[in-house]
């Protein structure tokens, strides 16, 4: 059917259809996970921040006063997890990833500065996790550091299989608010409270 003006209408069956890119539909980990940490703040439950990643400006267009545009920047240092702050006394830690995957998580995905981080945070007390969205299978898991850690000291493969995290991770679900409560999980953790 053609448009009234004489536009041709796109043939949905053309090449070029399929090279739609469908990701990022709905919300992005990251994005869920601050909308749960707000929530976490509006009802006092817990202050749990993003970090920001550490970052050194070199150059700096000024068109006018009141609008600075970044031109040129880079990374000081490799930055440490995603997320840190406090929830009923305790420090917590922790790192958010997604996999496209539908059997395994890549390791690569984990730089060794983060799990050594984790490691650090854990040896000393504090709540240390990873958060993993197989996005695929729109499934999230929360693997304790000290099964990460286990997972990488006993095993010669370079990803995790599923199987691993539904032997050994906790299944996060998707709620309205919080979106993701992983808190639930951390109370688990900690001896209810």
């Amino acid at each position: 059917m053609n448009y009234p003006t004489g536009t041709k209408r796109k043939n949905l069956t053309d090449k070029n259809h399929s090279n739609i890119n469908y990701r990022n539909r709905g919300m992005t980990l990251e994005a869920e996970i601050n909308l749960s940490n707000e929530y976490y703040q509006e009802i006092d439950k817990a202050y749990i921040y993003k970090k920001p990643t550490p970052i050194k400006i070199t150059k700096v267009d000024y068109p006018s006063r009141d609008k600075a545009v970044i031109k040129e920047a880079f990374f000081t240092v490799p930055s440490t997890t995603d997320y840190n702050g406090i929830y009923k006394g305790k420090y917590i830690d922790f790192e958010a990833k997604e996999t496209r995957s539908s059997t395994s998580f890549n390791l690569n995905n984990i730089h060794p500065h983060q799990i050594k981080h984790l490691s650090n945070v854990y040896n000393h007390g504090g709540i240390a996790f990873v958060i993993v969205r197989f996005t695929i299978l729109n499934e999230t898991y929360l693997l304790k550091t000290e099964d990460l850690l286990s997972y990488i000291a006993n095993s010669k493969r370079k990803s995790i299989p599923l199987a691993y995290f539904k032997e050994k991770a906790y299944i996060l679900s998707d709620n309205y608010r919080p979106r993701i409560d992983y808190l639930q999980v951390v109370d688990l953790l900690i001896g209810g409270n």
